[in-house]
């Protein structure tokens, strides 16, 4: 019963209603679909067996839609290139003036010859590529190949250090949006974050939709991302550190730095922070880890993410449930190292209510721990009191009861937190409670003698008033 939720990437090799049972079997609490390669109807006809398998009991799985976002990628080319250290080059903007001559590239950020230095390095096809701006005319700039490689057509190409002057949200990503509020994601991931304004483009976005509990992840993919940290952090639901793009625009030494401090700042804010990219790349190929990638998942949990991601290994891996299975071992392992200590968070953005049940969660989790009672039990309509318990990082089972279908899939994202449907939710608050323990003594989650804390609201002159109760199961 792991703390840490498993986010994996749906795709050919996990895309029918056995693998996805077999996904959700082996830890899996949430499928993403990457929308840099995503089809309309391959990600519709997906999403419907997610619905028809979450409707019969058989998963209890969220969707998340990754989006393409604002990249920057080089032109056609009639043939390959090798480029060999050494040789000099041309980078044309203007594409009615690029020569398809061999020697040259076309780059789609029409800004590159003014934002680019003399000294600049730009990388090209995500890193494989690395060239040195050595001069800038009206027309291209003239960078020098810092290793061989051989270039295809419509590569990646990322400037470190440059601020970008692309848009928050593309005409595509709005697209993709609006195809995620028709077909009933949970979650979107936002590529490439700069500021709190791309944020607050997409939040508003999703209100004049009437979809505003679509909750927001923020990808920190960039130099910029890091230097605006804080303001993304507030202005966003979850954080993503996308180590894959991140290890690109920032020098790769300094990535396990930043992963740190994006996890711990996230958690200060009291949000769910995912870590991806590369966890277990090898076992696309191969049945096993590597020792460093099985150390790198126990340091995201000593880290203590909300979540870790999966890519390509369950997308085109040979072994996806595998993948899952190992990441789920791996978690379980380092989570038995780990006593939390219910570190406090900020309080922005909290009216007084939030804030008094923000202090009586944390110290229903206490209590837990002090009496060493079987199981902490929360009652939430939006999912918030159940954020609250995850960011305290509980050492004891949450279970989060509610209502609503979009709270108990957005719960999905939050560490330790066990999210349930209520079947029968009444006004009547104490009966909520009674149906809660019926339900869990039904699954045999609960039995008679154990002693339980649960922060539930009862009605007082009219009013919804906090409490903690510890109960004896009879």
């Amino acid at each position: 019963m792991k703390k840490t939720k498993i986010i994996a990437t749906v795709g050919p090799a996990t895309e029918s209603e056995e693998q996805l049972i077999a996904l959700y079997r082996a830890g899996v609490n949430i499928i993403r679909f990457n929308f840099s390669h995503a089809n309309y109807e391959v990600a519709r006809t997906i999403m419907g067996r997610i619905r028809k398998l979450n409707s019969e009991g058989k998963t209890n799985l969220s969707a998340l839609l990754d989006t393409k976002g604002p990249e920057i990628r080089t032109g056609d080319l009639e043939t390959k290139i090798q480029f060999e250290k050494g040789d000099s080059m041309k980078i044309y903007t203007d594409i009615s003036k690029f020569k398809n001559d061999g020697m040259s590239l076309f780059c789609d950020y029409t800004s590159l010859i003014e934002d680019v230095n003399i000294g600049q390095i730009v990388r090209i096809d995500s890193g494989l590529f690395d060239v040195e701006v050595s001069e800038k005319t009206s027309d291209y700039i003239h960078v020098v190949a810092l290793n061989s490689c051989l270039i295809g057509s419509r590569r990646h190409v990322n400037l470190p250090g440059v601020h970008l002057r692309l848009p928050g949200i593309t005409n595509q990503d709005k697209k993709d949006v609006l195809f995620a509020i028709e077909e009933g994601y949970d979650f979107i991931a936002m590529s490439f974050v700069r500021n709190r304004s791309n944020v607050e483009e997409l939040r508003t976005l999703l209100a004049e939709k009437n979809a505003s509990h679509i909750k927001i992840i923020s990808k920190i993919e960039n130099q910029e991302g890091i230097e605006n940290l804080d303001e993304i952090i507030e202005a966003s639901d979850g954080i993503m550190v996308a180590r894959g793009d991140l290890g690109i625009e920032v020098p790769i030494e300094k990535l396990p730095v930043y992963q740190r401090d994006i996890v711990t700042k996230s958690m200060a804010h009291g949000k769910f922070v995912i870590v991806a990219t590369h966890l277990l790349e090898t076992m696309i190929e191969n049945p096993f880890p590597t020792r460093a990638e099985v150390s790198d998942i126990f340091n995201c949990v000593r880290q203590k993410a909300d979540c870790t991601m999966l890519s390509g290994e369950t997308t085109i891996g040979k072994y996806p449930i595998k993948a899952v299975e190992m990441m789920t071992a791996v978690i379980n392992e380092a989570e038995t190292t780990m006593m939390y200590q219910h570190e406090d968070f900020s309080n922005d953005g909290l009216c007084i209510r939030d804030i008094e049940k923000k202090h009586l969660i944390k110290n229903a989790l206490v209590t837990s721990e002090s009496l060493d009672v079987r199981a902490v039990l929360i009652f939430t309509k939006s999912g918030r009191l159940a954020r609250f318990a995850a960011a305290f990082r509980p050492n004891k089972e949450v279970y989060a009861f509610t209502m609503k279908e979009c709270s108990l899939r957005y719960m999905n994202a939050l560490f330790g937190i066990r999210p349930m449907l209520l079947p029968k939710w009444s006004e009547n608050l104490e009966e909520n409670l009674d149906n809660a323990i019926s339900f869990l003594k039904d699954y045999k989650i609960l039995s008679k003698g154990d002693r339980i804390v649960a922060v539930n609201d009862i009605q007082k002159e009219w009013k919804e008033i906090p409490v903690m109760e510890i109960i004896t199961i009879e």
